[in-house]
């Protein structure tokens, strides 16, 4: 399968995940746990004190980012679908 092919697969992908599932899944996982402080805000503090270096560290880093990842790749992709079809 080319490289067109696959990313043309994996957009596909995440243009058709419904916005409401998607939302809820990146506030759970980006502010999970609740108390006493959200993973991904912790995370990125230690990231910008450049603490974050345990692999497990990093691995959290990226568990609890990438559904917001994913929400502005599918937020992005739709503004530009919009502006290309007016």
């Amino acid at each position: 399968m080319s490289q067109e092919k696959t990313t043309f697969a994996l957009f596909r992908w995440i243009d058709e995940l419904p916005w409401n599932m998607l939302l809820v899944v990146a506030l759970l996982l980006g502010l999970a746990p609740f108390k006493p402080e959200p993973h991904l805000v912790e995370k990125l503090r230690m990231l910008s004190e450049g603490a974050l270096s345990k692999p497990i560290d990093i691995f959290d880093l990226m568990m609890h980012s990438t559904p917001l990842i994913i929400v502005a790749i599918k937020a992005i992709r739709q503004f530009k679908n919009r502006e290309e079809a007016a």
